[in-house]
This record gives C-alpha cells, structure tokens and sequence, in this order.
C-alpha cells in the first residue's frame, strides 16, 4: 500500500487539474481542511488511510453556492473521488468509508456521520468556516456573488428578518455562529468555540466602526 506522502502528492497533482476558480474553496482551502484533518484525526485516534484521502478529496467536484445542484454537491465528489482512488489502486476496502466521509462532510447535504472519519472531516471543513479564515472565506465568497456587505439602516437584523442571500455580514448570524454547536470531535468542538470568540469580537469591532450594535446570539 502507498505511504502517506504519496497518496497526498497524487491527490495534490490531481486537484491542480480539476479544480474551479474559486477563491474561498482553491487548493489553499484544501491543504487547511487536510491540516485540521491530520490533528483531529491524531486527537480521536481516526483512521488516516480513511480521513486522509477523504479531506483532500472532499471538494474535488465544485458546485456554485447559488446552484440547485448544491446539496448534491458532496456526493457528486464522493463519487468522482472513489474513481479516483480507483485509478491509483488506492485499496477497495477502504473505498467505501472515505466515500461515505467526503458525502457526508456537507453542511448543506444534512447526512448523518455514521463513523468516526466522518465525523472527523466534517469538523475539518466547518473549521474553516469560523475564525480568521472563516472570516476571509465568508467575505470572499459575498464579494464574488456580489452580496453587499451589510444592510446600511440595520446591520445586524435587529429589526428585520435575516437574509444572508442579500446581506453577507447576515450569515454570521444564519450559519457561522452556530457551527460549533455542530461540531461531532471533542477536540473540533474545542477549537470551533476558541475560533467562534474570535468571529464575535470581530462583530464588536465592526459595530463600533459603523455605529450599531452587534446582536447577541
């Protein structure tokens, strides 16, 4: 069987050649998802051979956060990522657990984690979604569908309905904030809720620039 070090490299080569020009899920999103995944799955003591290929092969197929294919999104990469592996003789039995990991790491696709791999990087993933970088992707992905960045007469939805399709500051408050309360690892629990801190001290500041106050919750 293929050593750690190259199973990642081909999985690098692979990636270079599929993926979509998108800022907030580049190759860059994967290496850090795959680096969660090493010290997670160290953490929970979780299966390499499995979470390993799992994360870096987790977004190998690439559908548009607008699309309607979105919540298929996850499957569709599962099924491209075991004809990956396939083509590079990566062990069958394996196949199966890191198709079921790469399906159900999506927030969107609402499928149950029904190992510990899965678990593992879907907790990979969503750390990405909180903290310094949380913060970057979420301002990336507004920008690049043109969302403003908040609603100038109430910021934070004090007075109205959250709307994070029209306002990207929003989906803090519809998604980002609660994502560690989603977390299956105690240790991606840990670290969702120190990243989280760092997203809500972030809104303090902001309110203090545009004059509101940020929301609680």
């Amino acid at each position: 069987m293929m050593n750690l070090d190259q199973l990642q490299g081909l999985c690098l080569d692979y990636l270079k050649g599929v993926m979509a020009a998108d800022p907030a899920h580049d190759i860059t999103h994967v290496e850090r998802v795959v680096q969660n995944t090493l010290a997670l799955t160290e953490a929970e003591n979780g299966d390499l051979t499995i979470s390993v290929p799992a994360a870096w092969l987790h977004d190998c197929v690439s559908v548009a956060k607008d699309s309607p294919l979105r919540k298929q999104a996850s499957k569709l990469a599962a099924d491209e990522a075991v004809r990956f592996l396939e083509s590079i003789q990566y062990p069958s039995g394996l196949l199966p657990q890191i198709h079921h990991a790469i399906e159900a790491h999506s927030f969107s696709a609402n499928i149950p984690t029904e190992t510990l791999e899965a678990r593992i990087v879907q907790d990979a993933d969503r750390l990405e979604a909180v903290g310094a970088i949380g913060i970057a992707r979420c301002f990336l992905t507004g920008g690049s569908m043109g969302t403003p960045l908040y609603e100038p007469s109430d910021p934070f939805a004090e007075n109205r309905e959250l709307d994070d399709r029209s306002y990207t500051l929003d989906h803090f408050y519809c998604k980002l904030l609660g994502l560690a309360d989603t977390m299956k690892t105690q240790a991606g629990k840990a670290e969702a809720i120190k990243r989280t801190d760092y997203m809500r001290a972030f809104l303090q500041q902001i309110g203090s620039e545009i004059g509101h106050t940020p929301r609680s919750g």
